[in-house]
């Protein structure tokens, strides 16, 4: 017998240019198909880009199989994850602090009360119909705070299933449409001045563009109302993702401490839960946090708006179009549509609860 001893085989982990070339195939194809969908979305603002990028992800994944190799797989992991937790940041510089004071004392009543009846509508309605878990949560915050920016924002800091991101954008998308078309008569009808026509479209329609769409195709005082008060909703970002965390973070920590408290019941050893700080604020949210004080403190100049919200658009298409690349018809399936249903009953809620607020406090 020799005596030499046989090395056994140790699989090296990658290196980083290693893991950096395996996204590239992947990468490249996100980035393309971004570049078409988000002058798409400047075509047609009330669809969007971040909506155009997901159904051409789907369709292009749908049509052309070999976008669905595995060689493909770590370039959307990528875009899916680390591209839509940059993207939050970017649109960060978009907001500031000054816009919340502009907005007046009058309307935060209202902005809180139609955030309340999408959020409690989400858990109240979602239980009824069965739309649980990922799916409810994301219908729920596209509606309160601010559509696709906002369902991105709560994907990055849950982990939301692929299915449930593409429910809920097609969810939202359905009814910014509905909005659009319908809100400006509705107003003339209503008798609604252009503030009450502003606030009302600022705090009942999802994404901004829509917002911008409705408010001016009511009159110009309305839209540059509209838009002050949507900008100042999507401040609503920072403690509902939060929230999420919070809750996410809590409920893994219970089950943690659940199996180590199985496994070490027979030993008497006494198991506490803990919930590590780093993981209840997660660095995007950081980061979406500072670059609104930057904007605040006047460190973003005005002339750099248009492209970081370009930018911040792309990033969040860009994202999207992973997702889409990634979704399988099979995961859509199985919800039908209640996740639809359920978008329009908090579409309703919310429209008729800004309306009520309005009246209640006498801003109508």
């Amino acid at each position: 017998m020799s005596s030499s001893a046989v090395s056994p085989h140790v699989d090296k982990a990658p290196s980083f240019a290693e893991r950096l070339l395996a996204r590239v195939p992947g990468l490249l194809i996100v980035l393309a198909l971004a570049a078409v969908a988000v002058p798409l979305g400047r075509l047609v603002p009330v669809i969007g880009g971040p909506v155009f990028g997901i159904v051409l992800g789907v369709l292009a994944g749908l049509l052309i199989r070999p976008l669905r190799a595995d060689a493909c797989r770590p370039g959307y992991d990528f875009a899916s994850k680390t591209l839509l937790q940059l993207s939050i940041v970017v649109l960060g510089t978009g907001l500031s602090l000054q816009q919340v004071v502009h907005v007046g004392g009058s309307s935060l009543p209202v902005m809180l009360g139609t955030l309340t009846a999408a959020l409690g509508g989400a858990w109240l309605f979602g239980r009824l119909l069965g739309v649980r878990g990922d799916t409810q949560t994301l219908i729920g915050v596209g509606t309160a705070i601010c559509g696709a920016s906002a369902i991105a924002a709560a994907t990055a800091a849950i982990g939301a299933k692929r299915s449930s991101v593409a429910y809920a954008l097609a969810t939202i998308f359905t009814f910014n449409v509905a909005a659009v078309l319908l809100f400006p008569p509705l107003g003339h009808l209503l008798g609604l001045s252009a503030e009450s026509f502003g606030l009302w479209a600022g705090t009942a329609i999802n994404d901004t563009s829509s917002v911008v769409a409705a408010g001016y195709a009511c009159s110009q005082e309305a839209g540059d109302q509209a838009l002050v008060v949507k900008l100042t909703r999507s401040l609503m970002l920072v403690p509902i993702v939060l929230g999420l965390v919070i809750l996410k973070s809590r409920r893994e920590a219970r089950a943690a401490a659940a199996l180590a408290a199985t496994s070490a019941s027979s030993a008497g050893v006494r198991v506490q839960k803990r919930l590590p700080w780093r993981r209840m604020v997660p660095l995007f949210l950081i980061g979406f946090i500072a670059a609104a004080g930057l904007r605040s403190a006047g460190l973003v100049p005005d002339g750099w708006q248009e492209n970081l919200s370009l930018l911040g658009t792309f990033l969040i298409t860009s994202a999207l179009v992973a997702i889409g690349l990634s979704l399988r018809p099979a995961e859509l399936r199985a919800a039908g549509f209640r996740p639809v249903l359920l978008g329009a009953i908090l579409w309703v809620s919310v429209a008729l609860s800004s309306l009520g607020l309005q009246w209640a406090t006498g801003t109508l």
